[in-house]
């Protein structure tokens, strides 16, 4: 099994660092433009080897696609990240045409791969991957609701004072400070609607800390976050690399489901060995649907600043 992922900076190296230890691929490529830094990143990662017990190799090039070649599965984390003050769609410019090269050059050397794309705006550059590569839509997959639903489910275990493994929830919509649908009447704690452990008020809090989550990281660390964004995708990778036909909240192209056509947005799928193997549709309530029709008129704004 063969990971590439591109974009060699705190994001993707921690894609790599995760993917590596948890032992299920043969080869991670890193790829990065910046003269001998995705080479640097790999060395340093392979040193770790002997001392966190994996076998999975880890190499670095300068911009030579012809590397990635034969990739199963291709990560784009390429792109200027956001500053703090900085919303996601101001990011669109720049990383539009980025995220257009190089899944273009990946898919010329690795024609099957299945992508995965964590560059922001995150909905609107997984659906730029669907607009100009035209490889079948259930291999191209937007990271965002992993990693919302895994800081939902963090604010959850802080307010219940729980462990996390006790915790369960799950995040829809856009990958946006607006855009995100935490599902809090679903929560759950081992089973029990969280409802029964904290108060309307309470849980209303852990929704708004959920949607400005990133921004609470970007303002803290004056750069986006790394550590939970490559955890996210390496949960997405082992789960389409070992076939565990696990559901994610994933960002997915819509053709009708949820009332919503045309665009990539955050919901429930199931993950395997053809990428996304099934869109889960779940029965909203009445507030949640129109939260994530708003927040669907939202992606298709961002979406209708590309230039296609």
């Amino acid at each position: 099994m063969k990971i590439t992922v591109v974009g060699a900076g705190a994001v993707g190296a921690s894609c790599a660092e995760y993917i590596a230890i948890k032992n299920f691929a043969s080869e991670v490529v890193l790829l990065d433009i910046k003269e001998g830094y995705a080479e640097g990143k790999a060395m340093d990662l392979m040193q770790t080897a002997s001392l966190n017990g994996f076998d999975t190799k880890i190499t670095g090039t300068t911009n030579d696609y012809s590397k990635t070649a034969n990739s199963d599965i291709c990560v784009i984390t390429s792109g200027i990240p956001r500053k703090p003050g900085m919303t996601r769609e101001e990011l669109i410019g720049i990383n539009a045409g980025i995220v257009k090269t190089v899944s273009s050059n990946l898919i010329e050397h690795s024609q099957n791969t299945i992508i995965i794309v964590v560059s922001n705006p995150m909905d609107t550059m997984t659906y730029l991957v669907h607009k100009t590569t035209g490889i079948p839509k259930n291999r191209i997959i937007g990271m965002g609701g992993a990693l919302d639903s895994a800081r939902f489910k963090y604010r959850l275990a802080e307010a219940l004072d729980a462990p996390i493994s006790d915790v369960d929830g799950m995040v829809i919509g856009g990958h946006s400070d607006k855009g995100m649908v935490p599902l809090t009447r679903l929560a759950t704690r081992n089973s029990v609607p969280v409802s029964e452990f904290i108060s309307k008020e309470r849980l209303e809090r852990v929704l708004q800390d959920t949607k400005v989550g990133g921004a609470t990281l970007t303002g803290l660390l004056g750069t986006s976050a790394w550590y939970a964004p490559g955890a996210a995708v390496s949960g997405l990778v082992q789960a389409i690399a070992c076939n565990q036909q696990k559901i994610f909240p994933c960002s997915t192209l819509l053709d009708g489901e949820y009332g919503l056509h045309d665009l990539c947005i955050g919901v429930p799928v199931v993950l395997g060995k053809n990428g996304i193997e099934k869109i889960v549709e779940i029965q909203l309530s009445d507030a949640e649907k129109a939260h994530l029709k708003e927040s669907a008129e939202g992606v298709t704004k961002t979406n209708g600043l590309l230039a296609l």
